[in-house]
């Protein structure tokens, strides 16, 4: 069965205090620690992500306190903000009116706070302080909570959650952070995306090291503490090992039935459409030790173990950012994703700010009957024709004969179809496809959609104009024939074993490989990461060849990451018949340095 928790052992670091789960463990350190700190009142910082449950917290923290023989003080961080409508004014820019797309915010969490928030707060502290006739536990909480008190804290916590965790609770009504309303879970997501994920993100990254505690409150019933010093020991084991990231699933209008057999989904889910497994701003980790899990964001992984994780070619061109992705397009039983358009890279950095262009591959994993997958254009295809024809769609509501204009192909089980930014493309339905691309958002400028609507029943936002500014119309039916559609070459054998080059192009940063295992197969990182999906068989074994303890197993559909510290190491088939694994990195031959450009 497919693994929809995958464990990430911490193997050789020792921890001080280990994994401890609940309320009474965070309460009672969070609270000793702070009292030992400080005498007549003690300042409890409690910041965190936005859409953390704080209440759950402190809704057994005021009663704990007293219970200790404190009395009960607090500010919260949301007091200092900016209004909802001053918020909205300062992030226009990146906001913008279009409904899909803004323009990712610099700078820093103190744009969300009133010009004095810090000095306001310094005088309601001294209040507290000079009022208190008895032994006092303060505690200002919320997102920025450390940044308002400027750090003067007898201690301090931060409470987390994944990405995940976070769009759910935007479908589910959460306004972003200072926000007063939003037009639907649509704007929020958005908004997140280019303004409060960017700058709450850039300040847990840059704060981190400043707290005494990490709580991981996906689980708001059940919390997860962690010293920061022992967090960060986590990270760098978990670095040097293989590791698996916890899937992200969704569904969409265009969603098929696969995943959701493959990985015994909810029935009451109506499809899963997108299975994200890695995209590292999107998921996270579940980490065990002795028996207890946290999840932790890959984002944090990243920042403070990208090196072990990378190597430093990799490093030297995408710093932190952790630069290829897998996840999967299900539309077995489904339907067509949209004829769209991705942008390239001076495109995405003018007008969205975005560090990376939206460089894809499919990999056809499975298919039946005659599935079809559009890539490139028709001989014909005029680009005036083509736009009239979409835009009398929109505005009419009526299916057209996009086939006339975009080259249709049949799917073929275990090919590739290269994706380079400008190339108009889509999956077909019936198609379970693993995508193998430049780590990025969704920049997809949809083209056509068939006239239809999302699932929230609103009619989905075409990008005709982002369209076609990045269209590139000499990518024809005979050009991508040639270019895009490689047929594999053998790269070398080991007995039985074959590993051959499916795709690598100029205009890709990635690679993409396929391994043909009978039995065993040896390799090793060269100081780049390698990841790994088993696309055929049963099960394998990743171990080191240094280190026989240093190992892990996974199945069909599930992808693994090795980091580039990892070193040498074998490939051991687990089943009973010959399996296949696509291998991605970043090509040797890629050598532009986002890292530069960004400066």
């Amino acid at each position: 069965m497919f693994e929809k928790r995958p464990l990430n052992p911490v193997r050789q670091a020792v921890l001080e205090d280990g994994i401890l789960q609940g309320y009474e463990a965070v309460l009672e350190r969070a609270v000793s620690q702070a009292h030992g700190q400080s005498g007549h009142v003690a300042t409890l910082v409690i910041d965190g992500t936005h859409g953390t449950d704080f209440q759950a917290l402190l809704r057994r923290l005021i009663p704990y306190a007293e219970k200790q023989g404190f009395r009960f003080a607090a500010a919260d961080t949301y007091g200092y903000l900016k209004s909802g409508t001053e918020l909205r004014n300062h992030f226009r820019r990146n906001i913008t009116d279009n409904r899909a797309f803004g323009y990712v915010a610099e700078g820093s969490i103190e744009e969300y706070f009133v010009s004095d928030a810090r000095e306001r707060f310094a005088a309601y502290a001294a209040e507290v302080s000079e009022s208190a006739a008895e032994p006092t536990l303060f505690v200002v909480f919320g997102p920025g909570a450390l940044w308002l008190c400027d750090g003067r804290c007898d201690a301090s916590m931060y409470l987390d959650v994944s990405r995940e965790y976070q769009e759910k609770a935007h479908k589910q009504g959460l306004l972003n952070f200072g926000f007063a309303w939003n037009a639907d879970a649509v704007e929020a997501y958005k908004i997140a995306y280019f303004v409060e994920w960017p700058l709450l993100e850039a300040y847990r990254k840059e704060r981190l090291e400043a707290f005494d505690l990490y709580v991981d409150m996906n689980d708001p019933d059940r919390p997860v503490l962690l010293t920061i010093r022992d967090l960060l020991a986590v990270i760098r084991d978990i670095a040097r090992y293989p590791l698996r990231v916890k899937p992200f699933m969704m569904p969409g209008v265009w969603g098929g039935q696969y995943m959701k057999r493959l990985a015994d989904l909810p029935e009451d889910m109506v499809n899963c459409a997108w299975n994200f497994e890695p995209i590292a701003p999107e998921n996270s980790l579940l980490v065990t030790y002795e028996g207890r899990v946290a999840e932790i964001p890959f984002l944090l992984v990243m920042a403070y173990a990208h090196l072990e994780m990378m190597g430093a070619r990799n490093v030297r061109l995408f710093g932190d950012y952790f630069p290829v992705r897998f996840d999967y397009l299900d539309t077995m039983d489904g339907d067509n994703l949209s004829c769209q358009v991705h942008p390239k890279q001076p495109f995405i950095r003018e007008r969205f700010n975005e560090f990376m262009e939206q460089q894809e591959s499919y990999y056809v994993m499975e298919k039946q009957g005659d599935a079809k997958i559009y890539l490139g254009l028709t001989e014909g295809c005029a680009p005036e024709a083509l736009r009239e024809a979409a835009e009398r769609s929109q505005v009419t509501g009526e299916p057209i004969a996009f086939t006339d204009y975009v080259q249709e192909w049949a799917s073929e089980k275990g090919s590739l179809y290269l994706i380079p930014t400008g190339t108009v493309h889509c999956s077909g339905k019936d198609n379970f496809v693993l995508e193998i691309s430049a780590t990025t958002w969704w920049f997809t400028f949809k083209i056509y959609d068939y006239a239809r609507k999302d699932l929230d029943g609103k009619p989905r936002p075409l990008n005709i104009d982002y369209a076609f500014e990045n269209i590139d119309f000499s990518r024809t039916a005979e050009w991508v024939r040639k270019n895009l559609i490689p047929g594999p070459k053998l790269l070398g054998t080991q007995g039985s074993n074959e590993e051959y080059v499916l795709g690598e192009r100029e205009d890709l940063l990635f690679y993409v490989n396929r391994i043909h295992l009978n039995d065993r197969w040896e390799d090793a990182t060269g100081d780049e990461f390698v990841m790994l999906n088993l696309v055929e068989g049963e099960s394998v074994r990743i171990v080191s060849l240094e280190d026989e303890a240093a190992y892990a197993e996974f199945r069909y559909a599930e992808s693994y990451i090795i980091p580039a510290s990892f070193g040498a190491y074998a490939i051991v088939n687990l089943g009973e018949g010959p399996c296949k694994l696509i291998k991605a990195g970043v090509s040797k031959s890629w050598n532009i340095s986002l890292v530069d450009a960004d400066e």
